[in-house]
């Protein structure tokens, strides 16, 4: 675990608040299939917020930042400029995310569409995975996961666009 101070900041082009991380720590929490020092995600945890995993951005000038999320700074009264304890953990996490029970289940009952959910690149799995992480109630990520599921299988292999698989197309 790597722990170092860092300012909350604000990312103007984005409006999103985020900490920065230095060079040194990705440097040395880079493995080595890694492409970049960038290409790392981890489990994060701001002063004694609630640990998040998220990938770390590229800045320029060989810096990096993870954004923090509006409902971790509020939780934690945090404002834009306030100086944190940064705590960093390796995500080693085979999605950089937690797989909910609902989609664990979908994909087990239906080989096709687990096997369509294998071929994609590891970005449009995460978006799936967090789709459906985005609503609380059990049934309405059971349907987002069905949904999700049924039109990937309907999609090009290859061919598989969020908008087509939000059922958007």
């Amino acid at each position: 675990m790597f722990s170092f101070t860092s300012e909350i900041l604000l990312l103007e082009k984005l409006k999103l608040k985020y900490v920065e991380i230095p060079a040194e720590i990705l440097i040395q929490t880079k493995a080595d299939s890694d492409k970049t020092i960038y290409n790392q995600r981890f489990k994060i945890r701001i002063n004694d917020s609630e640990i998040w995993q998220a990938g770390v951005v590229s800045l320029g000038n060989n810096k990096g930042y993870i954004s923090i999320k509006s409902t971790i700074l509020k939780k934690n009264q945090l404002l834009l400029g306030d100086e944190v304890t940064v705590y960093l953990e390796k995500d080693e996490s085979e999605f950089g995310m937690e797989v909910s029970e609902e989609l664990i289940e979908v994909l087990a009952q239906d080989s096709e569409g687990n096997r369509r959910f294998d071929l994609l690149p590891i970005g449009k799995k995460r978006y799936i995975i967090y789709y459906v992480n985005q609503v609380k109630s059990s049934d309405k990520k059971i349907e987002r996961a069905l949904m999700l599921i049924t039109n990937l299988k309907k999609s090009v292999i290859g061919k598989e666009e969020f908008r087509f698989l939000l059922g958007k197309e």
